[in-house]
């Protein structure tokens, strides 16, 4: 439930609109709602400005399909991260309200419109190469779910330094950037010492044999020379977007 949802409720029982009975069966699940599976945290948003979301690797097609369908019933923003496509084929057979995003791997519904009025600054998302994009996506669909502007500009590593330095309109637009980058995990460096913005750095587990996993590239992120920047965990493209989301909202 969403703040402005709950004091349009409690607006709604004061003015004597809504009788109690009725106000108390909305309120039914709130703030948690136990279901076989899982224990559903319909306050998060409330509380913290990000709903409650799937995180679908490791879940059956049918526990994701569960929980989704009772957080569609209460009309939430839904979001399912790490959905591959055969569990995304089998969750939508269920719920077909659903869409699914394959290179992010997430299913969504109830993505926000967004208004001039509502309208926060963009995000953008830079990534280094076309093999950071599902990290890269995950943000991209994360933080457009949660109500920001994004914008994409990929396959701008530093191996190719013009191709970042001829968007710099792009990255002086923007109120956040996301850089998601593998290898040896320069690119935030780069981008850190040409904006004058919050920079998010996410490392990919892309990269040849010595760049253990992503950990090569984590490790250049955090030894970053440039000040300001910081850093998520490896191919988390989900918690980068959730950072620059809360960040966007002070801006």
């Amino acid at each position: 439930m969403k703040k402005e949802d709950l004091a349009q409720l409690l607006a709604e029982v004061a003015a004597g609109r809504c009788p109690v009975e009725q106000a108390m069966d909305t309120l039914r699940h709130w703030p948690g709602e136990m279901l076989g599976c899982a224990h559903l945290d319909h306050q998060r948003r409330l509380r913290t400005g990000i709903p409650e979301v799937v995180f679908g690797e490791g879940k059956s097609a049918e526990q994701v399909a569960q929980i989704m369908r009772r957080m569609l019933a209460r009309q939430e923003t839904v979001l399912a991260t790490r959905v591959d496509v055969a569990k995304a084929a089998a969750v939508i057979d269920l719920v077909p309200e659903l869409t699914y995003h394959p290179a992010a791997r997430m299913l969504t519904a109830n993505l926000p419109e967004l208004s001039d009025r509502d309208r926060r600054g963009t995000i953008l998302v830079i990534s280094a190469g076309t093999s950071d994009e599902p990290v890269a996506e995950e943000a991209v669909i994360t933080a457009t779910a949660l109500g920001n502007p994004v914008a994409r500009l990929y396959d701008a590593g530093v191996a190719g330094i013009h191709r970042l330095l001829g968007q710099r309109q792009a990255m002086d637009d923007a109120s956040v950037l996301i850089v998601v980058a593998g290898m040896e995990g320069a690119l935030p460096s780069v981008v850190g010492g040409l904006v004058s913005k919050p920079v998010i750095a996410v490392p990919t587990s892309v990269g040849y044999g010595v760049g253990l996993g992503g950990i090569a590239a984590l490790l250049g992120m955090l030894n970053s020379c440039a000040p300001g920047v910081t850093v998520v965990n490896i191919d988390n493209g989900f918690g980068a977007a959730c950072a620059a989301h809360a960040i966007n909202g002070r801006v």
